[in-house]
């Protein structure tokens, strides 16, 4: 090292669950390679066991069919399993194009209600973990909030679990809680916006260093491009699941998520770039849409 080198910082590590793994590695035949799921496990401190359990885990609940045994074999995804995989793409693109600055919010608050007696219990419990996953923040009791237009999600979820006659669909530009009306003032206190901003330092402190290294070694092997690749889907799921999507005129700035998915997006630029094709996973497919765009917007 030189007087004008500066000390290379190791790589955060990313915790990489076996399911996620076997789920990253379906290749667009909707195929995995066991040989290669075997060889990328250990680059993710994951053992021959792990992989051994989770693998039948999987067939046993019918989420993948095994064709030969061991390291030769092949797994073929199911239905089910090919409808939950990957990011929700109509997401994915809003917050880019939130970044870009194409989404800009017109102050309107979008508000769902809902009163289900106890005799739905379940579904009373399943409809407010729908309207929080999609972003939506609880107001009091029985009523959520969101800052998009989620309506047409919030009454697919009512209507699946048969509660939609007890829901009540209303906007306002006009919210107030107490004294506070301000809207970023009242994001603040709806949202956890400085848990949310940690988990995207964190995607940021995982992709920067990885960007380097696919910006130095262009002859990365195969296996070493997958690990990436995986580390990267399981820590931009985890920063983006929690999000909310709130509008940038809601969100302190520099807001940590705008940085973080351009840093994934040239990532997977890079990836997808020097990957051969017959090595791709539907991972590449199901992000190609969404991030590249991003990447060359930046």
């Amino acid at each position: 090292m030189t007087g004008t080198d500066s000390p290379r910082m190791p790589e955060p590590a990313v915790q990489v669950p076996t399911r996620t793994l076997v789920e990253a590695l379906i290749r667009t035949d909707h195929t995995v390679d066991t040989g290669e799921l075997y060889s990328i496990a250990p680059l993710l401190d994951m053992t021959d066991q792990q992989v051994r359990l989770c693998v039948k885990r999987l067939v046993t609940e019918g989420r993948f069919t095994q064709e030969g045994r061991g390291r030769r074999a092949v797994l073929r995804a199911t239905g089910a399993t090919e409808q939950t995989l990957g990011p929700d793409v109509e997401f994915v693109t809003h917050a880019f194009r939130q970044d870009a600055g194409l989404e800009p919010w017109d102050g309107i608050w979008h508000l769902v209600a809902f009163a289900v007696p106890e005799t739905a219990r379940s579904a009373r419990d399943a409809l407010r973990a729908a309207l929080t996953r999609l972003g939506g923040a609880a107001v009091q009791g029985g009523l959520y909030i969101s800052a998009n237009a989620w309506e047409p999600y919030a009454e697919a979820q009512a209507r699946h679990l048969g509660v939609l006659d007890h829901l009540t669909l209303l906007t306002t530009d006009n919210l107030r809680q107490g004294d506070e009306h301000d809207p970023a003032a009242l994001a603040r206190a709806l949202w956890p916006l400085e848990e949310i901003a940690d988990r995207y330092r964190r995607l940021a402190s995982i992709a920067r260093p990885r960007l380097r290294r696919l910006q130095e070694e262009v002859d990365l092997p195969g296996p070493q491009r997958l690990t990436i690749a995986v580390e990267l889907a399981a820590e931009f799921t985890r920063a983006m699941e929690p999000d909310p999507l709130l509008p940038p005129d809601l969100l302190p700035q520099p807001w940590p998520g705008t940085q973080a998915r351009k840093l994934v997006a040239q990532c997977w630029s890079l990836l997808e770039e020097h990957t051969d094709e017959s090595q791709r996973v539907s991972l590449f497919r199901l992000y190609r849409d969404v991030l590249r765009p991003a990447a060359a917007d930046n």
